[in-house]
C-alpha cells in the first residue's frame, strides 16, 4: 500500500480530494433528480436536455475520472489519458447527465499541471488531451452542452498559457539559485586556496624567524664564557628577553594557523572597520564607537574585525539596507553589536557558526537574534588585563 501512494503529497490529496467531491455531489444530485424536474428545467432554458437515466453506478464510475488526480506527479500524460479514457466511457454508459461542475475543473486542473511539468512537445500533447476531455464532458452534458465549447475550449487555451509562464519563471528561479550555488562553491575555492597559499608563507616566515632568532640565541650563549659577572647577567638576561620574544611571536602565528584565519600585511584592526563599511553599498551603513578606545592585543583586534565583517558579509544580500556596527571598550571586554536586515539569500548560519569560531579562540561569546527580517549580533571578546 505505500508503494500505491509513494510520491503523494498532502497538496495532492486535497485536490483530488476537492475534484472528488464535487464530482460526488454532482452525480448525486444526476441520481436523485426527478424527470419532472429536469422537464421543467430544459422548459425554461436551465438546461439543454433531458437527463438520460438515474442509475447509481455513474458514481463510481465518475470518481474514476477524479481519483487519478491524485498520482498526478508521476505523469500528468498518463493522468490524463485515463482520465479522458473514463469520461468517454461515462458518456457512451450514461448519455445525457450534467457532468460540467466537476468535469470541466478536472480538465482545467489537468492543462495547468501538464503546461507546469512538461517541457513543450509533452505539454502540448497534455493540452491536446484535455481539450478533448472538455469535449467529451460537454458534448452530452445536460446542463451546459455542446453550446459551451466555444467559451470552455479558450479557457484551456489560458490556463496552458498560465502554466507555461509559470514553468518559465520556476525555472529561471532554479537556474538562478544553480548559480548563487556555484558562485558560492567559486567563492569558498577561492577563500580556501588563499587561506593554503597564506599559511604556507606563515610556516616559511615561521622556520626563517625560527632559524634567525636562533642564530642569534646561539651566539649570544658562545660569547658567554670569560665575561665578567656583571656583564654575564646582562647577556644572561638579554638571552631570556629574545626568548620570550620569540615565543610570543610563534604563539601569535601558531594562534593564527589554528584559528583558519592568516595574518595580512598590515593585519585588520577594529581601526579598518570604517573600511570595512565603506565596502558595503549602503550609505546609511555606520560605525559607532564608545568607551575607551585604545589598542587591544593584536588577537584581539583581528578577531573583531574577522567578526564583523563574517556578518556583514551576509547582511550585504540586501545591498539596499544600512548596517550598523556598535564596538564598546570595557575594562575586561570588547563588545561588538552588528544590526541589519536579513535576505532571502543571506547565509546567516554559516555567518554566526564562523564568528562563534573566531571568539572561542580567545574564550569569548557570540549571540544572535533574528526577528521580522531584522539580524542583531553580540560578541563579546575578553581583553587580557
Amino acid at each position: 500500500m505505500g508503494e500505491v501512494f509513494r510520491g503523494v503529497r498532502a497538496r495532492d490529496w486535497l485536490l483530488a480530494g476537492v475534484l472528488t467531491a464535487l464530482g460526488a455531489v454532482l452525480m448525486y444530485g444526476n441520481i436523485a433528480v426527478t424527470d419532472a424536474e429536469t422537464a421543467r428545467d430544459v422548459a425554461t432554458g436551465s438546461m439543454v436536455h433531458p437527463i438520460d437515466g438515474h442509475s447509481w453506478w455513474m458514481l463510481p464510475v465518475f470518481l474514476g475520472a477524479t481519483i487519478p488526480v491524485l498520482w498526478w506527479r508521476r505523469g500528468v500524460l498518463t493522468v490524463t489519458a485515463v482520465v479522458l479514457a473514463v469520461m468517454v466511457l461515462h458518456d457512451l454508459l450514461f448519455g445525457w447527465v450534467t457532468r460540467c461542475g466537476a468535469g470541466l475543473p478536472v480538465a482545467f486542473t489537468l492543462v495547468f499541471l501538464g503546461a507546469l511539468a512538461y517541457r513543450r512537445t509533452r505539454a502540448w500533447v497534455v493540452c491536446g488531451f484535455s481539450a478533448a476531455l472538455v469535449v467529451a464532458v460537454l458534448v452530452v452534458d445536460a446542463t451546459a452542452g455542446p453550446p459551451a465549447l466555444p467559451l470552455a475550449l479558450p479557457v484551456v487555451l489560458i490556463i496552458f498559457g498560465v502554466g507555461r509562464a509559470a514553468r518559465h519563471r520556476s525555472t529561471l528561479n532554479q537556474q538562478l539559485r544553480d548559480r548563487d550555488e556555484e558562485l558560492r562553491q567559486l567563492r569558498d575555492e577561492r577563500a580556501a586556496l588563499m587561506v593554503a597559499d597564506d599559511r604556507a608563507r606563515l610556516s616559511r616566515q615561521l622556520d626563517g624567524m625560527l632559524q634567525e632568532r636562533l642564530a642569534e640565541l646561539t651566539a649570544a650563549a658562545e660569547s658567554a664564557p670569560g665575561l665578567p659577572p656583571a656583564q654575564a647577567r646582562a647577556l644572561l638576561a638579554e638571552i631570556e628577553s629574545g626568548s620570550r620574544r620569540t615565543m610570543d611571536d610563534m604563539r601569535e602565528i601558531v594562534g593564527l594557523l589554528r584559528g583558519g584565519e592568516v595574518d595580512l600585511a598590515p593585519a585588520p584592526t577594529v581601526a579598518h572597520l570604517d573600511a570595512l563599511l565603506a565596502r558595503h553599498r549602503s550609505p546609511g551603513s555606520r560605525l559607532t564607537v564608545s568607551g575607551d578606545p585604545r589598542s587591544l592585543p593584536a588577537a584581539v583586534e583581528l578577531s573583531a574585525y574577522r567578526i564583523v565583517e563574517y556578518v556583514v558579509t551576509a547582511l550585504a544580500d540586501r545591498p539596499d539596507e544600512p548596517v550598523e556596527v556598535a564596538v564598546r571598550f570595557e575594562d575586561d571586554a570588547l563588545e561588538i553589536q552588528v544590526r541589519g536586515a536579513v535576505g532571502r539569500g543571506a547565509d546567516m548560519k554559516a555567518a554566526v557558526a564562523r564568528a562563534r569560531e573566531r571568539a572561542k579562540l580567545l574564550h569569548g561569546s557570540v549571540a544572535v537574534k533574528v526577528a521580522r527580517g531584522q539580524a542583531r549580533v553580540v560578541a563579546q571578546l575578553p581583553v587580557p588585563g
